[in-house]
């Protein structure tokens, strides 16, 4: 990686993914690395979207699955849209996406980080009770949900516009590379505000969060009269949080520490950094299917229901059913109730004929009662 700062610029990074890298082994590894989390990571969040869902259109909804709904749903935008971009770069070692994605990918990403973030915090808020139904229908009444959403990506898309302000393109050659550029002009300012911009976004949300919900699970599991739901719940989130807070803290360090004009991590440092952040979007759903209870019980079901249908050509199939009208069993039960029937009537009156027969029979004393049997022993 060789780029020299100019001299008019106060600071200077890359932008999109570290570029100009020196190696093959970088340019294979990384965009396999990459594809391999995004693919993995996608796959589990569609998941949890889906088993939300379906537990919404049930009527087992809860505040809190609304606002881990929204932390799946963000985690699946940066898998499916900054994640993609990092490969690329990693792969070409120069920029090929135009001055529009250089613009706005560090934005983009940075958008999402802090939305997690701030998620995660409001949830100390939500309840972890089901939520009726109106009489309308299938929805719920979630007004301060979408209110604060609605407050946390606009907060979210506000707070990193100084990464789209100075990303530009560079020529390099016949390539071009994609770069962040603060000028001498603007460094004071942009010094003050890149000590408060990680603290706001990042730090204290997450201490926040983690000191909540350590307490919370203290007095669920010590005081609460019927703890076992509700501590459940409490420590999904303290896992959730402790894993946001711990594997984001290397790229949120990274960040802070190039910004305030100390001298470059290590390449190699930065790209653990770069990949951790993409493994947390990738562990939040694993998280919730191996502890949350509700989500592995509708993991379950839709497993139940796939496996079924994909299998129901099978005459000798018995796979339990979760849901239907039962039209199949009594179409099967059916013609095999008809059938007993029809050997029962074949079978009992020849048997009740016999016994019949034989009723009242006086048996002489010379006269043998089972002469084939005397026969067999003749032959």
């Amino acid at each position: 990686m060789d780029i020299n700062r100019p001299a008019n610029v106060s600071f200077f990074d890359f932008v999109g993914g570290v570029q100009l890298l020196h190696g093959n082994d970088t340019r294979t590894a990384m965009p396999v690395i990459l594809i391999g989390i995004c693919v993995s990571g996608a796959v589990g969040n569609l998941l949890v979207l889906v088993i939300f869902i379906r537990d919404f259109r049930n009527g087992k909804g809860s505040e809190v699955k609304a606002l881990l709904a929204s932390l799946a749903s963000t985690d699946l935008v940066i898998l499916l849209l900054c994640a993609p971009v990092r490969a690329v770069t990693y792969y070409k070692q120069t920029w090929t996406l135009g001055s529009f994605v250089c613009s706005t990918t560090d934005w983009f990403q940075h958008s999402c980080l802090v939305a997690k973030a701030l998620i995660l915090a409001v949830s100390t808020r939500a309840k972890h009770t089901l939520i009726p139904s109106t009489a309308t229908g299938p929805f719920y009444s979630l007004t301060w949900i979408h209110g604060s959403l609605a407050f946390i990506w606009t907060v979210s898309m506000m707070f990193p516009i100084p990464q789209m302000l100075f990303a530009t393109l560079l020529p390099y050659g016949r390539d071009s590379i994609c770069v962040s550029e603060m000028p001498v002009c603007a460094s004071d300012f942009m010094s003050l505000f890149y000590k408060i911009y990680p603290a706001a976004a990042f730090l204290v949300p997450v201490i926040f969060t983690l000191a909540y919900y350590t307490k919370t699970l203290h007095t669920a599991v010590n005081h609460a009269p019927s703890p076992q739901h509700q501590s459940k719940v409490t420590l999904v989130l303290l896992c959730l949080s402790g894993a946001h807070g711990l594997m984001l803290l290397p790229e949120w360090g990274a960040f802070t520490w190039i910004r305030l004009g100390y001298t470059k991590p290590p390449v190699g440092l930065s790209i653990f950094a770069q990949v951790l952040l993409y493994a947390c979007s990738a562990l939040s759903p694993v998280i919730l299917m191996t502890m949350y209870d509700d989500v592995r019980q509708g993991l379950i079901n839709i497993w139940l229901i796939v496996t079924c249908r994909g299998s129901k050509h099978l005459p000798s199939n018995t796979c339990p059913k979760t849901e239907g009208n039962g039209a199949e069993i009594g179409a099967n039960a059916v013609p095999n109730a008809v059938s007993q029937e029809k050997e029962k009537e074949k079978t009992f009156p020849d048997v009740e004929h016999f016994w019949t027969g034989r009723r009242n029979t006086q048996v002489e004393e010379d006269q043998d009662p089972v002469p084939w049997e005397r026969e067999e022993k003749m032959l």
